[in-house]
């Protein structure tokens, strides 16, 4: 995403709108610039207590003590915790040992605090000897990008440093996964359960789309003339406006649902851990159980074709969970022999990634296969909505003589679809699918499909991945 600023329009309030937005962008920039001072002054504190334990004995109590030393120093005179001003100082030298270039970056006022926590969170899990090169390569791809459009990119960059193949350390993570209980106040606690990516997001989807029918259904129930209740000793079934007795809200049987869509989420899920359905279906009838049990979890996955045939070349493009980042090539081979629904084969220009064609082995729509190739997720400028969750928007009215084709339509989440129909802001698209919106002051903001990794690549003969085997199938999409 890329922006011009021209000369802004002077009606309907535009220039007072103009004037506030250069005022903001004027004091962001000054406080990135703070930001980055005080990082570097914080930087040199923490320095000044490990040069301080120089000439002793190695020992790590007496650097930790030397660092509680001067945090308490700032601290004291800051009104701060010691700990919060020890661990800022421990931060504050990461960014500006290992990441030069984005502090540089981040005191010209061209980053923000957001970027830089993206970018060293990406970073920092690299060997040391590849962490400059990074940093540089990320200040580049941070230009224009909002922090979550960033940080799938800064994912898959920093995959092309690693010593490991993701699927390696993806078999290492999985065996530290867990559920565990940290308690909370007022007789609350967190259940927090560490899983493999793929699953946590599909977990979730699922969560969103029961509670989406739930609300729906509820939504229905406030329009009838009566709410109806089937009742039972300990839990109630409840149709129309009503809750379960007993539930995770503590609300009563006859009580109108108010939950809001987390509180639903969290309650859905303590259904399903507990009784393995959602006990409060609002779909369900004489028959039997409704649909909202019939749910299943939705994950959009990118799987390059030549990844799947050479997995060892995986780091060099990874596949990838859209709007989340690379998963392992064995999940997503997983996930492409398991699904029963057709893949996409995205066709794309070897040098700069962009989409040229998609077919699949089952028919599909051929227009809407292109669009989810594409633009992976929502087209509105910063948005990592996943295009499987967003809504497909004629550019040009299709009222208005807008045609049906992909040189008119892009994905567009139903946020920043509403925002299109029913604020000023204006867009039309350019060839190549390019997004060219305009904001009420007039400013021009570009969003480029993200293109797919070249297939063509040049490395040095003694780097370059040795061939796949001959016995390997083609790949099924």
């Amino acid at each position: 995403m890329t922006f011009e600023t021209p000369p802004p329009p002077t009606e309907d309030g535009a220039d007072a709108l103009s004037s506030v937005l250069a005022e903001v962008r004027g004091v962001d920039a000054e406080v990135a610039s703070a930001e980055a001072r005080r990082t570097r002054a914080l930087a040199r504190a923490g320095h000044l207590a490990l040069d301080a334990t120089a000439g002793m004995r190695a020992s790590s109590k007496a650097s930790e003590m030397a660092l509680r030393e001067v945090a308490s120093e700032i601290a004291a005179a800051s009104c701060l915790s010691d700990r919060s001003v020890q661990t800022q100082i421990g931060r504050a030298m990461t960014v500006a040992d290992d990441f030069p270039a984005t502090l540089d970056a981040w005191e010209a006022g061209a980053l923000s605090r957001a970027h830089v926590q993206v970018i060293v969170d990406a970073g920092t899990p690299l060997p040391p000897e590849h962490r400059h090169e990074f940093d540089v390569l990320a200040v580049a791809t941070a230009e224009g990008l909002s922090p979550g459009r960033l940080k799938p990119r800064l994912a898959a960059l920093a995959e092309s440093f690693q010593p490991t193949t993701i699927t390696e350390r993806h078999r290492r993570g999985r065996e530290r996964r867990c559920v565990r209980v940290v308690a909370g106040e007022n007789g609350m606690s967190d259940l927090v359960a560490t899983l493999p990516t793929v699953l946590a997001v599909g977990i979730y989807d699922r969560l969103v789309q029961q509670s989406a029918a739930l609300i729906d259904a509820r939504a229905e129930g406030h329009r009838a003339s009566e709410g109806e209740v089937r009742g039972a000793s300990a839990r109630c079934r409840v149709r129309d406006v009503s809750v379960p007795v007993g539930n995770a809200s503590g609300s009563s049987a006859t009580t109108p649902d108010a939950r809001s869509a987390d509180q639903v989420r969290a309650d859905i899920l303590a259904d399903l851990l507990l009784t393995a359905a959602p006990e409060a279906d609002p779909t369900w009838i004489d028959d039997g159980p409704g649909t909202l049990g019939a749910i299943r979890a939705r994950v959009q996955v990118v799987v390059p074709a030549l990844t799947m045939l050479a997995p060892t070349a995986e780091n060099l493009d990874p596949a990838e969970l859209v709007g989340h980042g690379p998963i392992d090539a064995t999940t997503a081979r997983a996930l492409a022999e398991a699904t029963a629904l057709p893949w996409d084969r995205v066709i794309t220009h070897p040098v700069s990634g962009s989409v040229l064609r998609t077919d699949t082995y089952q028919r599909t729509a051929a227009i809407d296969r292109h669009l989810r190739a594409r633009d992976r997720h929502c087209r509105w400028p910063g948005c990592i909505s996943p295009a499987v969750r967003c809504e497909v928007d004629h550019t040009h009215d299709y009222a208005l003589g807008g045609a049906t084709d992909v040189g008119n339509l892009s994905h567009l989440c139903q946020r920043h679809h509403t925002q299109k129909q029913f604020t000023r802001w204006k867009v039309r698209q350019l060839p190549g699918g390019v997004l060219e919106w305009t904001s009420p002051t007039g400013r021009v903001y570009i969003d480029e499909p993200l293109p797919y990794a070249s297939a063509v690549r040049f490395l040095p003969d003694e780097a370059a991945p040795a061939p796949p085997p001959d016995y390997l199938e083609p790949s099924p999409f």
